[in-house]
């Protein structure tokens, strides 16, 4: 993928500053087999389906200069062959699959194309097309995180590099968070095609003159299979819904931290600037008050639009931050909201005044009023006990 030199602007020349010995490009195998020509009939393309898909093989580059490489690849011509987008992806997983998924491609896009939004886009969508492509792993976090184990041979060299131990704004993680999430959710960036490979124009992989060269992005140079890998019927796979954990991704996304993990004093700090963890959680998920990821939450049994709040019905079976999650779910987008929650369907307000016996029953309120600058959360802490006193509901 995009090592140091090129990582922080897709498309754009790297500041002197950032260029290293490593240049970019992305780590793919050539590919093999008796169908692996240009010029394949349609019976080429439907044997070459029928063997297994490519082997992916860690990069290796042609001994060249920079001016020497861009001369090469200026002479390889970009494919005659329809260049048809991909099609819109939807993931299949749960809340906390889809937290982890996007921390996986908000990572990838990140520091693979610094804060250029257009290279962004073209990597969440090379990295989507990898997934839905049997040659690669199913999952999201496994096609970012394929070979990182190794500190040669992952497909992406920021997961392998140490170039993770760079923090980002959590302005600048929480934008690329924003093209992640999109992408998962169905937004194509229609230009890089089915495109499974990329480098940029200074370096010479010895796959490339083996592939599709199919368009541009700024210096970079896309590329897919030949024959039936590389065509549309290739990239139908549905992915498992399944995401791993990354334990590397830990210190910079709460949603890849187990519950038994114990971070470092520095990178225990700088999670809540530097990732997700700055209030901005997905819908569904909870979050203890130590930042660890406890489940998703179950919906409100009845919901009662009273005004300018909304009076709910609570499950007994959830636990303090579930309704937390909750109210953030229904608040999602809302510049004034206030919820409050009871346990026991009798207590429920439907219209008029909350009274005496209500506010004595209720066991969650939330409020938040942007224009003024307000939010808190309170719980009715005789049932659930709260570390920091100024979270109980005065009774």
């Amino acid at each position: 993928m995009i090592s140091n030199s090129a990582r922080y602007r897709l498309g754009i020349a790297a500041p002197a500053a950032l260029v290293t010995a490593c240049l970019a490009a992305l780590l793919l195998a050539k590919p093999t087999g008796e169908y692996g020509g240009k010029n394949e009939t349609a019976a080429d393309n439907e044997a070459r389906m029928a063997i297994p898909p490519p082997a992916i093989e860690p990069v290796a580059f042609k001994p060249l200069a920079a001016k020497d490489a861009q001369a090469i690849n200026a002479e390889i011509p970009f494919s005659a062959a329809p260049n048809p987008p991909a099609s819109p992806f939807q993931f299949a997983g749960d809340a906390a699959a889809l937290a982890r998924a996007t921390d996986c491609l908000t990572a990838a896009v990140l520091y693979e194309a610094g804060n250029d939004a257009t290279g962004q886009r073209a990597v969440a969508q090379v990295v989507i097309n990898r997934a839905r492509h049997p040659a690669f792993p199913k999952s999201i976090c496994g096609v970012v995180f394929q070979g990182s184990e190794r500190r040669t041979g992952c497909q992406f060299t920021f997961t392998c590099d140490g170039a993770l131990a760079r923090r980002y704004s959590g302005a600048a993680w929480g934008a690329a968070r924003q093209i992640a999430s999109s992408a998962l959710m169905g937004n194509v960036y229609a230009p890089v095609g089915l495109a499974t490979h990329y480098h940029t124009d200074w370096v010479v992989p010895y796959w490339s003159d083996s592939l599709e060269k199919i368009t541009s992005v700024g210096t970079h140079l896309f590329f897919r299979w030949p024959g039936g890998w590389g065509r549309p019927a290739a990239y139908r796979r549905t992915i498992s819904g399944y995401e791993p954990l990354v334990a590397k991704l830990a210190p910079i996304s709460l949603f890849h931290r187990s519950a038994d993990m114990t971070l470092p004093g520095e990178a225990a700090e700088n999670i809540a600037d530097n990732g997700p963890g700055n209030g901005a959680l997905p819908n569904g998920i909870i979050m203890d008050e130590n930042n660890r990821y406890t489940g998703t939450f179950t919906p409100a049994k009845k919901e009662v639009n009273a005004g300018k709040s909304t009076r709910m019905l609570l499950s007994a079976s959830g636990n303090a931050e579930e309704y937390l999650a909750l109210a953030n779910a229904k608040c999602a987008g809302k510049s004034y909201c206030k919820i409050m929650g009871w346990l026991d369907g009798g207590s429920v307000p439907e219209v008029g005044e909350i009274g005496e016996a209500g506010r004595n029953s209720m066991v969650f309120s939330y409020l938040r009023d942007e224009k003024n600058g307000f939010e808190k959360a309170l719980w009715n802490c005789t049932i659930y006990p709260r570390k920091d006193k100024r979270q109980c509901m005065k009774r």
